[in-house]
């Protein structure tokens, strides 16, 4: 059993370590691996993301995708841009993987606000 600060943090080490290795790896293989770790993450970070969520399942509304594939679109686009990024490094690569990144953080930073809702207290009252 992990203490809480390092079991909290593993996902974003997961995310980290696999983006940072595409960026500096050259072997094929390496660069797969370091893929494999950063969607890894990725699963953690949905899977909890989806465990701690406090709000009704009746006031959620139903997207096109499923939400296998929807709780992964905010880390595929920033690894898009990371591989765009390390692969096309010309004018419109950088320009288009900044939009991609953007995008990507704009995703996952409203999905982190959404998931801090507060279930109401009831109160109780004295006769």
């Amino acid at each position: 059993m992990l203490i809480k600060p390092i079991y909290e943090i593993l996902p974003l080490t997961y995310l980290v370590i696999g983006a940072g290795s595409v960026a500096l790896l050259k072997e094929p293989y390496a660069i797969i691996a370091s893929l494999l770790v950063y969607f890894y993450g990725a699963h953690i970070w949905n899977q909890r993301s989806r465990n701690r969520r406090t709000d009704r399942k009746r006031k959620r509304i139903d997207g096109i995708l499923p939400e296998s594939i929807y709780g992964y679109l905010p880390f595929i686009y920033i690894m898009s841009a990371g591989l765009i990024f390390r692969f096309l490094p010309r004018d419109s690569g950088v320009v288009f993987s900044i939009c991609l990144l953007t995008y990507g953080l704009y995703i996952l930073l409203r999905r982190i606000s959404y998931r801090h809702h507060k279930v109401p207290v009831v109160k109780m009252q004295r006769w």
